[in-house]
């Protein structure tokens, strides 16, 4: 048998410090009471190894764990709200390293609203807004930098805690001689890695899937892509559906983008059972998201996916009992075959980035960043908070390493490891906006009740 090599999209590094969680904090008033928090899955209900991962990573308890995750979607809902009705005056909101919820806002007129409604308060100099229309000003002018330039620079972000954008440039001669525009104020430089590559991956079991542009019979295929599966869901016509990551489709500059997806069968990859195909993906388009939609066959609907649910360690699943909104500090969990069941937190609700794909195009890709571990053949893993999805893995700045301790080593003086993560409700509304009322109309994510 000829050897197939995995071949992916190349991803930027996404190295936003995690010592942003620890950033000083000022201004700050004691929230008098805090509202009731949503259901979240009794803690006796995780996975074994989700639990390990948990008090390894997070250093907390499953009901912890849980709870913090919780209260950071109602931080995050109160925070919409605000905003809503006083743009001028908020200026972000986040979870503190002791697990308080923090609303940043610009005046002290804002804080007493704020701090009557039950929240610590964190006065600002600048607005979200304001920060928001920043970030837009650096993005246009990296679109009109010179190859070799643009691609020092890994990502940019909008720090809340700090008041800035945190814009990170690879370690290298080039990143070193990059100018940054003047009259963009509030900017904070960070030096990361130059980035992950192209990785070689066997295929494994679990939850992970192997792909290629032809069938895997054709004698001139040299190379299979590997990913792993985010979260089943289902439309409104009820086809199974599985959403997972858009530069995992090795079709997606093609005119047709259909490919087949496959369980990996190791011993003989080019007999690997089909699970489903590929029937929409986006990498950087309009919207800036990086997603695909696989429609599962019956094979792969027989083997569970049609079941409200992750896959872990050991064949473990994690039951999903909901979706959620990333906010800073909140703690994540994710999935996925290379590297199973790691954790982190939230340390960028809005970071955007480079993405190469396989032909050297590059993608400007919209989401968040995480403190949690991820390696090469994890793409297109569920992220959750709590139980509740959060969102697909899309990069990270880890994708070479062999395993997460020796991650965690190499990336420590660069702030630790970091995870980009796209919104899981970010992706169901595009998908349902562009299904023209065909596949993925209607789509959600398959979800159980959780009970008290």
């Amino acid at each position: 048998m000829r050897k197939l090599v995995a071949r992916r999209a190349a991803v930027k590094a996404v190295a936003i410090a995690s010592t942003v969680l620890l950033a000083p904090l000022f201004g700050i008033t004691t929230a008098s009471s805090a509202p009731e928090a949503p259901t979240q899955l009794a803690a006796d209900g995780l996975p074994p190894e989700l639990a390990e991962a948990v008090a390894r990573d997070l250093h907390m308890t499953p009901t912890e764990y849980l709870d913090r995750a919780a209260r950071a979607q109602q931080l995050r809902d109160y925070a919409r709200d605000f905003r809503a009705e006083r743009p001028d005056a908020f200026a972000g909101a986040w979870m503190g390293a002791d697990g308080k919820p923090i609303v940043a806002v610009t005046s002290p007129a804002a804080a007493q609203i704020a701090s009557a409604d039950g929240y610590q308060t964190s006065l600002a100099p600048i607005s979200a807004d304001g920060l928001e229309g920043s970030l837009t000003q650096l993005n246009q002018w990296v679109t009109t930098l010179p190859k070799e330039l643009s691609q020092a620079i890994n990502s940019v972000a909008i720090d809340f805690l700090g008041s800035q954008l945190v814009i990170s440039i690879a370690d290298s001669a080039i990143g070193h001689l990059l100018n940054l525009p003047t009259l963009i104020a509030n900017i904070k430089v960070i030096l990361s890695p130059g980035g992950g590559g192209p990785v070689e991956r066997k295929p494994m079991g679990g939850d992970t899937y192997i792909s290629a542009p032809t069938a895997l019979s054709d004698a001139s295929l040299k190379s299979v892509d590997v990913c792993s599966f985010g979260f089943n869901s289902v439309d409104a016509a009820g086809n199974a559906l599985n959403i997972s990551a858009g530069h995992c489709n090795p079709n997606l500059d093609a005119g047709s983008q259909e490919a087949t997806v496959y369980m990996p069968d190791v011993h003989n990859i080019p007999s690997s059972p089909e699970l489903g195909t590929f029937v929409r993906s986006t990498l950087g388009d309009e919207s800036g998201l990086d997603y695909s939609v696989i429609k599962l066959n019956e094979r792969a609907v027989g083997a569970g996916m049609d079941q409200p649910s992750v896959r872990g360690a050991n064949r473990t699943t994690l039951p999903v009992t909901g979706t959620a909104d990333p906010i800073v500090g909140a703690p994540v969990c994710k999935s996925g075959q290379s590297s199973t069941f790691t954790c982190g937190y939230v340390v960028a609700d809005r970071v955007e980035t480079q993405l190469f794909t396989a032909s050297g195009q590059s993608k400007t890709v919209r989401g968040f960043a995480s403190s949690a571990c991820t390696l090469g053949g994890d793409s297109g893993g569920a992220i959750v908070s709590g139980t509740l999805a959060l969102g697909i893995t899309s990069g990270s700045n880890a994708a070479d390493a062999p395993d997460c301790n020796q991650a965690n080593i190499s990336l420590a003086q660069y702030g630790g490891t970091a995870t980009l993560g796209i919104p899981i409700r970010s992706i169901l509304s595009d998908i349902d906006a562009s299904s023209g009322g065909g596949i993925g109309s209607g789509i959600s994510v398959r979800t159980r009740p959780a009970t008290s």
